[in-house]
């Protein structure tokens, strides 16, 4: 008896790892957590990349306005693609007149939905956004309820 007793304590001393409960539990309490951040870090990156387009048609309507100075019209101005550079957006020039224009970009790939706006009065319009977004005629949208 007393040699079974011994036998079951050095068992229970090398027995090591865990029960399948508590892997189970493990498992639900990652799975809670993630359901929690994922979206919240795919919004946060959303918000991130939308200030890409922003500086980028803030940038394009000084070199319009310098432009303007320089000839007096916005006709000629040569609004080229790749010195925008942007993997998200596409910058679109193709509004110019000889005293005004609008500057759009447009949303590509992961930002597909997105349309920014600016004019020359300087007014900026969230002209479309993705489901779950708020568009807005009067500002750059920055998170998902708007402005």
């Amino acid at each position: 008896m007393i040699a079974l007793v011994y036998l079951k304590e050095a068992f229970m001393q090398h027995t090591r790892g865990f029960t399948l409960i508590e892997v189970m539990i493990t498992v639900a309490i990652i799975g809670i957590l993630a359901s929690i951040a994922v979206p919240s870090y795919q919004d946060y990156v959303m918000r991130s990349r939308l200030l890409e387009p922003q500086s980028k048609l803030s940038e394009r309507r000084v070199q319009l306005e310098q432009f303007f100075m320089n000839n007096r019209t916005y006709l000629g101005f040569q609004c080229k693609q790749d010195a925008v550079g942007s993997e998200s957006f596409n910058l679109d020039c193709s509004d110019l007149q000889a005293n005004q224009y609008t500057l759009t970009a447009q949303g590509i790939g992961r930002m597909n939905g997105f349309i920014l706006s600016l004019d020359d009065q300087g007014i900026k319009a969230t002209l479309a956004a993705p489901s779950g977004w708020t568009p807005s005629d009067s500002c750059w949208i920055s998170k998902k309820s708007g402005c």
